[in-house]
């Protein structure tokens, strides 16, 4: 069986390859491939004009790539007119076979393009850094959203749960992944190898990602967690290099501190939720004597919010003093619970990102703390101040239900008392 198997792919590739050779004897314009590429052409060289639509493609220039995305806009879209009569002859008369014709009309030929596109051997990473190509441009082309609508719909379905594989990454890892576990890492910088090896080696360090088969070297998400005693309140300690490693077995806290998409081509195809659960599920297998899964999150918009009430009369000068980084550090807690707890958007969720991340996830907001992050980015985008969220799990769904109908914002007593206490920092006086 493996033999055969073995045979296959070795056949595979080189038909494969004879196909790209005689794509590149193909003359046609990349409009004219997709063209024949959705005809009946495709049903039968399907292989051979999706892979010279995608070496053309990556053989565009900008302006040609805008022209290409107002082609699957324009010219791959729907035809309302149709979908209209469709549906009013289904609702008089609902058949399969007419819900099948208003099932097809309803859908833009650009979805079965992209799915015909998707082929080849590596098409489906391809086509994700293609979708960062759609994504620079939607500010200048908002129309484009249409497309764009459409490769969300198709990437949710190809990186659904179902083809995602959960890896431990460790020292051991191959280096090509390791050296994109550096890259792809977007909350606390990693400096070097050093660093690298810090977080990954000792026993009570852990780092778990999420894959996919089409892109196997790629990872789509990872998430890095330390194993403590108790709960921390400071990364500068976590990821101190003069900290003493502990045994996993004596560890009653996993604690999730670093949460780093990698594929700005799957913006929006959310991966966080299911990584945390499966996380958690996995080092509830191995180290059962953990009792508590908190996260150590910065706090990316409280700064901004900061800056937005220096003219407040009550928060204007705790406000101000925060901004200089002269704000005691129990005020400091105090105006970061109120920005967590009661600073929300037009749609009524919290401002943070991050807030909304976790408490969407179903989380609490558990603690705060001052000082936490005193990195350069840490002061620039929160004064230090950092959050743990607290992922109980007989509350989570509850948590996630209540967020999710009526925008509540779970947080523990000490929080909600810390979002209305006094800030004792002289309030600002009001101009005249």
């Amino acid at each position: 069986m493996r033999r055969n198997r073995f045979l296959g792919d070795i056949l595979s590739q080189l038909f494969d390859r004879r196909g790209l050779m005689r794509g590149k004897d193909d003359t046609r314009d990349i409009f004219a491939l997709c063209g024949a590429l959705l005809s009946s052409e495709g049903e039968v060289s399907g292989l051979r004009l999706a892979s010279t639509v995608l070496a053309r493609y990556a053989t565009l220039d900008e302006e040609e790539k805008t022209a290409f995305f107002r082609y699957l806009n324009t010219e791959l879209e729907i035809d309302a007119a149709h979908i209209a009569d469709l549906a009013n002859n289904y609702a008089e008369t609902p058949t399969p076979e007419l819900f099948k014709s208003l099932c097809q009309a309803a859908e833009p030929k650009r979805q079965e393009l992209l799915r015909r596109l998707n082929q080849p051997v590596g098409a489906t990473a391809e086509l994700v850094a293609m979708r960062v190509d759609l994504l620079k441009r939607l500010k200048a082309n908002p129309d484009l959203a249409r497309t764009n609508i459409d490769f969300v719909h198709l990437l949710r379905s190809w990186f659904n749960r179902g083809f995602l594989v959960l890896q431990q990454i460790s020292w051991d890892t191959p280096a090509r992944i390791l050296d994109k576990i550096v890259a792809y890492e977007a909350v606390h910088e990693i400096n070097d190898w050093d660093d690298l090896r810090r977080r990954l080696y000792p026993p009570d360090r852990r780092c778990f990602a999420f894959f996919h088969p089409a892109m196997p070297d790629e990872p789509l998400i990872f998430v890095e967690v330390a194993l403590t005693e108790t709960i921390p309140g400071s990364i500068d300690h976590v990821l101190s290099e003069e900290r003493e490693p502990l045994d996993a077995d004596q560890a009653k806290v996993a604690v999730f501190y670093s949460i780093s998409n990698c594929q700005k081509g799957l913006t929006g195809i959310s991966f966080g939720n299911l990584l945390i659960k499966q996380v958690v599920s996995e080092l509830s297998l191995e180290c059962p004597e953990l009792e508590s899964f908190v996260t150590l999150s910065p706090i990316p918009g409280l700064r901004r919010w900061l800056e937005t009430q220096v003219d407040d009369p009550d928060l204007g000068g705790a406000a101000q003093a925060a901004l200089d980084g002269a704000l005691p550090p129990e005020d400091l807690r105090a105006i970061t619970a109120r920005y967590l707890v009661q600073a929300k958007r037009g749609d009524g969720l919290p401002k943070d990102p991050v807030a909304r991340f976790h408490l969407g996830n179903g989380a609490e907001i558990h603690d705060l703390h001052a000082g936490a992050d005193t990195s350069p980015k840490g002061i620039a985008q929160s004064a230090g101040a950092m959050v743990n969220y607290l992922y109980n799990l007989g509350q989570t769904e509850r948590n996630h239900e209540a967020f999710a109908t009526e925008a509540t914002v779970t947080a523990s007593r000490a929080v909600q008392a810390l979002s209305t206490a006094q800030i004792q920092t002289k309030t600002k006086e009001p101009t005249a």
